[in-house]
């Protein structure tokens, strides 16, 4: 790790963010049942106070002038119902959009593929009920598998967006995920036609703003970025927070350093929307060590307000992205940005060089939950995998074998937990290493490899009980 070259980020850091500002926001619950994932959020803030209304923050954007509140909404992880996980709750989605709504936030962020495909659909009930100067509606052109690249298949992808989220225009419509190779995004966008009838569809007022998200390689980002002559970009959704700030290409090597993917925005004028402030639930459920170091710096603060704090404090920010699944999350994010509350110096620094080091040299599974990877063919929860051995490692409980005098107990508490977040049918074992999730994690993650490694360690904890390793070489 080059420690000067961090140590020199972190100062830009500081001198480009200046004196900002912002929220808080809470993790959704890794829980598949979601009466329990619901009781969770609802323990977790059995003290939350009501957020006042009339205090959101907001962002000017630069081209139309228009107020875009601080906290942004993603419906990627909508609720589900109590009586049947596999169902979106269309009621309670109604009811914290109206809640949002009411309390100021107005950017609503969603696309094609999100919840299996029905997050823009349940997104355009809730929203037509409501006055549509009320809301800034985003989605995405999520054209990711060949078969939809042509012109046909991507204008009808676009069309029927407008059609689910029942609008006549988009406000920010953005090429999904842009970053795998240039290859890829001339043929996903170019070489088919369809951003030449997309900038006719800005023109036309069809397409209020214009951008792209990004997930890839740094000279990927950086040609694209310098189209903006051509495409004249409106803004660009990146993946921005205080691990990401220094340590992204630390943690993956097709990453890109968030400080230089802001930088590079900022020195065209461009507004940056983010993503992942939270890394999936990542920065809210750390090690007990580092969050009880968290915890005593600000005991009324969750751990997810620190990272909510710092992904909103550069002004070049527009808003930052947050998937709320229940309402006590939408509260507490409220409350963080109505109004924003500086982060001093003082605490990005500490984010920085403390907190953030300390992160890196976990070593997890770097899934964000995303859920691009989904759904598997053969029915394999790969998320849920993840999330599960990540939590037991941030919380010392993966059993390690010879020297671990906790073995047993710690074997016991591994086995008995995954299949209460897993279900047997959805796990590793069913893997075939077929491959077919890989390419679509922006992460980069080889996913048959670390399915097939959590695989092999629970045959392991099956086979030898005792952990001295026998019962593995009989």
């Amino acid at each position: 790790m080059n420690m000067e070259k961090k140590n020199i980020s972190r100062r830009s850091f500081l001198k480009a963010f200046g004196a900002g500002a912002v929220g808080t926001a809470a993790v959704m619950a890794g829980c598949k049942d979601a009466s329990k994932a619901g009781e969770q959020a609802a323990n977790e803030y059995k003290n939350q106070v009501e957020p006042p209304v009339g205090q959101m923050t907001y962002r000017e954007n630069p081209k139309t002038k228009e107020k875009v509140s601080l906290l942004g909404y993603g419906m990627m992880r909508l609720p589900t119902k109590v009586d049947n996980s596999d169902e979106f709750d269309q009621e309670m989605i109604n009811k914290q959009i109206d809640y949002a709504l009411e309390h100021g936030l107005n950017y609503i962020d969603t696309s094609p593929v999100y919840c299996q495909g029905k997050s823009e659909h349940c997104t355009g009930i809730a929203l037509s009920r409501h006055k549509r100067s009320e809301y800034f509606i985003a989605t995405k052109l999520s054209n990711f598998n060949r078969d939809l690249w042509s012109f046909e298949k991507s204008k009808e992808m676009y069309l029927n967006s407008l059609k689910e989220l029942q609008v006549d225009y988009i406000d920010y419509y953005l090429l999904h995920a842009v970053g795998g190779g240039m290859d890829e995004f001339k043929g996903r966008y170019v070489d088919n036609g369809i951003l030449d009838f997309l900038l006719k569809e800005r023109e036309a007022g069809r397409i209020r703003n214009l951008g792209f998200s990004f997930h890839g390689y740094k000279l990927v980002f950086d040609e694209v970025l310098a189209m903006q002559d051509k495409y004249h970009w409106d803004f660009v959704q990146i993946e921005l927070n205080y691990l990401d700030w220094d340590y992204a290409d630390e943690i993956n090597n097709r990453n890109v350093d968030a400080s230089y993917l802001y930088a590079e925005l900022q020195k065209r004028g461009i507004p940056a929307v983010i993503m992942e402030p939270l890394l999936g639930g990542r920065l809210a459920n750390m090690p007990q060590y580092l969050a009880k170091e968290l915890k005593s710096r600000a005991p009324e603060s969750s751990l997810a307000s620190w990272a909510f704090r710092y992904a909103g404090t550069p002004k070049g920010v527009l808003t930052v992205l947050s998937g709320m699944t229940y309402m006590e999350h939408l509260k507490d994010n409220l409350l963080s940005y109505c109004p924003l509350v500086p982060l001093t110096d003082e605490e990005m620094e500490y984010l920085h060089g403390d907190i953030a080091y300390k992160i890196v040299g976990l070593e997890n599974i770097p899934c964000n939950d995303c859920k691009y990877c989904m759904p598997c063919p053969y029915g394999i929860d790969i998320p849920a995998i993840f999330v599960h051995y990540n939590k037991c490692k941030n919380e010392g409980s993966l059993p390690m074998g010879i020297g671990d005098k906790e073995y047993r107990k710690h074997r016991r508490q591994y086995l008995i937990s995954l299949d209460r977040a897993v279900p047997r049918d959805r796990q590793p074992d069913h893997c075939i290493q077929c491959g077919q999730c890989e390419p679509h994690c922006p992460q980069n993650i080889r996913i048959p490899r670390e399915l097939n490694k959590i695989d092999e360690m629970i045959e392991r904890l099956k086979r030898d009980p005792d952990g001295t390793g026998d019962a593995a070489k009989s």
